[in-house]
Parts: structure tokens; sequence; C-alpha cells
């Protein structure tokens, strides 16, 4: 079964994910991006890294984007900090904000787990690359991108 668009934009609520990215951006010269792509049966993780190279996503200055990238239909989702955040958070950090988005995927509120993790990530984003108004720009879009063929 392909997902369409139209039911992609049923299940995420891309009003609230680009509130949550806009909101979590004011505190940091940091980018977060989400990728939401239909169901396929390759390898998410590398699904992942195309969809971050595609979008451009360690363009930025500091090397501080992340990517969280959904494949609703199989409930699945990988999270991709570039060089310049990995370096100051580390890894668990990473297995905690997976923890954070599992709890809401597991019941099926892709939203709620991903404004969770937009939150949580800008807070570490504000702590290590505080917003300068002198110098920072929006560097990444914050739509939600549904990926190439959706």
């Amino acid at each position: 079964m392909v997902i369409t668009r139209d039911k992609l934009l049923q299940i995420i609520d891309k009003n609230r994910i680009v509130e949550a990215i806009g909101k979590a951006e004011m505190r940091t010269s940091g980018e977060i991006r989400v990728s939401v792509s239909s169901l396929f049966w390759g390898d998410v993780q590398k699904a992942a890294n195309k969809a971050f190279a595609r979008m451009n996503m360690t363009a930025t200055k500091e090397h501080n984007a992340v990517l969280f990238f959904v494949v609703p239909a199989r409930r699945k989702f990988v999270v991709l900090g570039d060089n310049g955040i990995h370096e100051k958070v580390g890894q668990d950090f990473w297995h905690y904000i997976v923890r954070i988005v599992s709890e809401k995927f597991r019941h099926g509120d892709f939203t709620e787990g991903l404004v969770r993790g937009i939150e949580a990530v800008g807070e570490q984003l504000a702590t290590h690359f505080p917003y300068d108004a002198e110098r920072d720009s929006n560097e990444l879009s914050d739509d939600v991108d549904f990926g190439s063929g959706v």
C-alpha cells in the first residue's frame, strides 16, 4: 500500500511541526528539519542518510543541523545530527531523543512524538549554539519535507 501525500498530511500535523521548529530555532543558530516518507521496504537508515544529503543538511555554517526522518507506515524513524552538534551532545543524547519520540510513536501519535523530539533537540542546540541576532539567519527551510516521490 502506497501512502499518498494527503494521507501523510492526516498522519502528521504539518502546522504543529513547523511551529515547533520555528519556536526551537528562535533560540539557536542550529537548524531542525523533518522529512516524512511514504512506505518503502528499503533500509530506513540509508534513506535517512540520502535525505540528509538531498536536503543540504551539512550546509550550515556550524554543522549544527538535525534531521528527523520518519516513515509513519512502518512506525520507524531516524534522527541524524551533523558533526557540530554531535560533537557537543554525544551518542547518549541521540538515544534519549529516540526514547522521547518512540514513546509517542508506539501509540500512533507521530505529531506529538516529533514535537517533543524537536523541543528536546532545540534545548541542546540553544545551549551549545545560542542564537545571535547579529550573524544568524534561517539557513534551512522549516517546512516539512515529504521526500521525493511522495
